[in-house]
């Protein structure tokens, strides 16, 4: 049976990791008001580039720009560049796992392509580089700052394998922010362009009226701006999906860590009065047993 020593010892230490889960979370809710606000303000952009560059997409010739050449089938032979999005830090509940356990079955998934990863975020690097992976890209701290800055690097990199013919399609593997208890882990086509498919809650091609668009200047003019520029749009939305999740999932996983120590301390201290108690009433036995000898 422990002393009651080393009993006070622990509910200290059980006191001060609470104090540290309790800080934490409020860390982590601060972060989270500031990273829902980025993610609010650029979803609309995003989802409706997304559309109408997906609606072009349906009905101009994929030779129009390198960016929309459909050089292989989804399930079918090519080479694969997967950017996995992951934390740099732990302490995030299944975050990371959840990210990682999708990037797997991914690349079992297509085991007959090559696949190639781009890591962003020190576990998924941690985890992914020392396995032998190909590694193509990666890149950590980068969601201390986050800027569009980063996301553009990121498309860059996508853009140029794609093109040069290093690769025959780009996906992005992230956790999106559903609401501070949900996130959904997002495995999604961001080279060549999707052609004919929408975003949530809009309708399927075949329930989209006809539309015939007028250009100026000409198609090639026009993409060559705005395909690079809808890359790197929809790169940095899960840049900051993946952040809002990050910071939601460290809310949840702190507040449920403290939660958890204020049951050991009071578990912890019940035994401790339990212990107490005893040797108290030993203590007594043995007062009385020696003045009946007496």
């Amino acid at each position: 049976m422990p002393s009651l020593l080393d009993i006070r010892r622990r509910i200290r230490a059980v006191k001060s990791t609470q104090q540290i889960t309790k800080a934490m979370k409020m860390v982590a809710a601060s972060r989270l008001r500031r990273a829902q606000e980025r993610i609010q303000h650029a979803r609309p952009f995003a989802s409706e580039m997304l559309r109408v560059l997906n609606s072009l997409a349906s009905r101009v010739d994929p030779s129009a720009h390198p960016l929309l050449d459909e050089r292989a089938a989804p399930k079918a032979g090519g080479r694969v560049l997967m950017f996995v999005i992951t934390a740099d830090r732990g302490l995030c509940g299944s975050f990371n796992t959840n990210v990682i356990k999708s990037s797997g079955a991914f690349i079992a998934e297509h085991a007959g392509r090559q696949v190639a990863l781009g890591l962003i975020g020190r576990r998924g690097r941690d985890f992914f580089a020392r396995r032998g992976f190909d590694v193509r890209y990666e890149q950590i701290n980068l969601f201390a700052a986050l800027k569009f800055q980063d996301a553009q690097a990121i498309a860059r990199t996508a853009m140029e394998a794609f093109v040069g013919g290093e690769v025959d399609s780009v996906y992005l593997v992230y956790n999106e922010f559903k609401s501070v208890m949900v996130q959904r882990v997002v495995v999604e086509r961001l080279l060549p362009i999707p052609r004919g498919t929408f975003s949530e809650g809009t309708e399927p091609a075949s329930a989209q009226p006809i539309v015939d668009y007028l250009y100026e200047p000409r198609p090639e003019d026009l993409f060559t701006t705005l395909l690079p520029s809808h890359v790197e749009v929809q790169v940095f939305r899960a840049l900051l999906e993946s952040a809002a999740a990050e910071h939601a999932a460290r809310m949840t996983a702190m507040d449920a860590a403290t939660r958890n120590s204020a049951e050991m301390i009071d578990q912890l201290t019940l035994y401790m009065n339990k212990v107490r108690q005893a040797a108290i009433t030993r203590e007594i036995i043995e007062v009385v047993s020696g003045a009946q000898a007496l």
